[in-house]
């Protein structure tokens, strides 16, 4: 007797249902991660970053400045301003993503909200690194403050995306992987954010439970823009197919949102 076995299509990772469900899940461990890691903190059954070496260093590099009332205002200003450029990056993609025709000057508010980040940073991330502080430029990209080179990495990051973003406004650059590079961007970042630490701060565990929720939305998030984009239509004029692949794109705008409202209100008081 033959035995018949069911076997799934080809393209079965492919349909919305999957990816959909991929996003929850995905959102769903993280915040279970960072929320046993958040209980285990509680308890003192983990101490916080992990080591201590990390932190003493940390302390005799930023000697006072961390954890200080100007320190505190320094940092909080830095994230609320990079609030206002993600949320203008995330309501640029909603437009897109909504398909409005308005304003479509509106455009270029993306890359120049990414550029604009990426000099920022670049320059005033750290009130020690170079070029505003005693760091050379050797010395802020050696690694020996972990923290201080992620900003600076986001900002080469954001700026390198930023200037892509306008080539293909002037369709200079035309190909999918340029329009990726965004998204990549987030995946990227969000990961980053999990291994972010401000050394021996005060506030340093709420400062990574900060970091954990937007890495969640950010993994979410650019997740959600390559199931949209990855998605094949099981026919060329399937609305359905295309109403789930525009649902994809507007869920990584307003997660994009979010996390530019997580930073505008930032705080480590």
């Amino acid at each position: 007797m033959k035995l018949s076995v069911p076997i799934r299509k080809a393209d079965w990772w492919f349909k919305p249902n999957f990816w959909l469900h991929g996003i929850l899940v995905l959102a769903i461990n993280c915040l279970m991660m960072f929320g046993i890691g958040d209980f285990l903190l509680a308890n003192g059954e983990m101490s916080p970053h992990h080591t201590n070496g990390h932190a003493q260093n940390h302390s005799m590099v930023m000697g006072q400045w961390e954890g200080s009332p100007e320190g505190i205002a320094y940092s909080e200003f830095n994230h609320a301003l990079a609030g206002i450029g993600v949320i203008l990056v995330g309501l640029t993609e909603l437009r897109a993503a909504m398909g409005w025709q308005v304003w479509a000057w509106s455009r270029w508010v993306l890359p120049a909200s990414l550029i604009g980040s990426g000099v920022f940073l670049l320059i005033w991330s750290d009130h020690e690194a170079w070029p505003i502080g005693s760091w050379t430029l050797a010395e802020t990209f050696s690694g020996r403050d972990p923290e201080m080179l992620q900003h600076k990495l986001f900002g080469l990051l954001a700026l390198g995306v930023g200037l892509v973003e306008w080539c293909l406004r002037v369709e200079r650059f035309q190909h999918v992987f340029w329009r990726a590079l965004l998204p990549g961007f987030a995946l990227i970042g969000g990961l980053m954010l999990f291994s972010h630490m401000h050394g021996p701060h005060p506030a340093g565990h709420q400062i990574q439970v900060h970091h954990n929720v937007m890495g969640t939305l950010a993994l979410a998030g650019g997740l959600a823009w390559f199931a949209g984009e990855l998605m094949k239509p099981s026919h060329p004029v399937h609305t359905y197919d295309s109403l789930h692949r525009s649902g994809l794109k507007v869920l990584w705008a307003v997660l994009v949102i979010s996390i530019g409202i997580q930073l505008l209100f930032y705080s480590e008081a």
